[in-house]
């Protein structure tokens, strides 16, 4: 299905790997102009020929920069000033304990999961609106939905992603601009996969076999009953940036797997 994307440009932050990586390999299928965000540019520059190899016609650039630093922001804002779609899909996770999680923890985690996305936004955002296209999607997590209790410094920077997305899409109205946040459940990014294997280091089981053991013992919740792989995500943000979900406003998009046992 050709999602109506072609000769759009779309900046993905945190695009080297796991889900940012996968939204920018389907958005380059559409035929969108990707730039391609990380901190370590040796990591951009494999990114943009990896991509560029599998889909030649469409245009890639090196868009390094740490978005947490102000100045690499603005260097970026001055590089690369208009964009028809922004992915806020940079963020950071771990598993832990409340009582280890000290305020340059939660400092940390709201500059680079909250403040790092609101600072793109709030620069994009006015040019989308006055052009009157644009989209903006937030990447949280079930998490933000419902906390596991394992890492509460990751999960109040998701929610802060719902409550910022609602705000900023009011001031969109009777626009073409749309902002919303996709929440994935649990998703098999490279991090993810390690982390398995590392547990089921000395067991002589196929990869599957391995997923299908952890999700039964850890995520029974989980009605999929397997990791989300990040190419489905990446499908569905195709989908929300094109203008045949332009009827989505300020909405959690949930594609958990079944994770969340509510009705909202």
């Amino acid at each position: 299905m050709d999602m109506g994307l072609k000769e759009k440009t779309a900046l993905v932050t945190g695009s080297t790997k796991g889900i940012g990586k996968a939204i920018a390999i389907e958005l380059a299928r559409e035929g969108v102009h990707v730039l391609i965000n990380g901190r370590n540019d040796e990591e951009v520059e494999r990114t943009v020929r990896e991509i560029k190899s599998t889909f030649p016609e469409t245009s890639l650039q090196n868009a390094t920069a740490d978005l947490v630093d102000l100045e690499q922001r603005q260097a970026l804002f001055e590089k690369f000033p208009e964009v028809d779609i922004l992915i806020n899909s940079m963020g950071i996770y771990e598993i832990m304990s409340y009582e280890d999680v000290n305020d340059e923890v939660w400092e940390k985690y709201f500059r680079t999961n909250v403040l790092a996305a609101n600072g793109l936004s709030q620069f994009y955002l006015p040019k989308m609106v006055k052009n009157n296209d644009g989209r903006i999607i937030f990447i949280a997590s079930e998490e933000a939905l419902m906390p596991s209790g394992q890492m509460p410094q990751y999960c109040m920077t998701k929610s802060m992603l719902l409550s910022l997305s609602k705000s900023l899409s009011k001031l969109t109205a009777g626009t073409e601009v749309t902002i919303n946040t996709i929440l994935p459940g649990p998703t098999l990014s490279e991090n993810v996969q390690e982390i398995i294997e590392g547990i089921y280091l000395n067991e002589t089981l196929t990869f599957e076999e391995k997923e299908k053991d952890f999700m039964k013992t850890n995520l029974p919740q989980s009605e999929l009953q397997r990791f989300i792989k990040p190419s489905e995500i990446g499908r569905l943000a195709a989908f929300v940036c094109s203008p045949y979900a332009s009827a989505f406003r300020g909405s959690p998009i949930r594609m958990d797997g079944g994770m969340v046992p509510t009705i909202f």
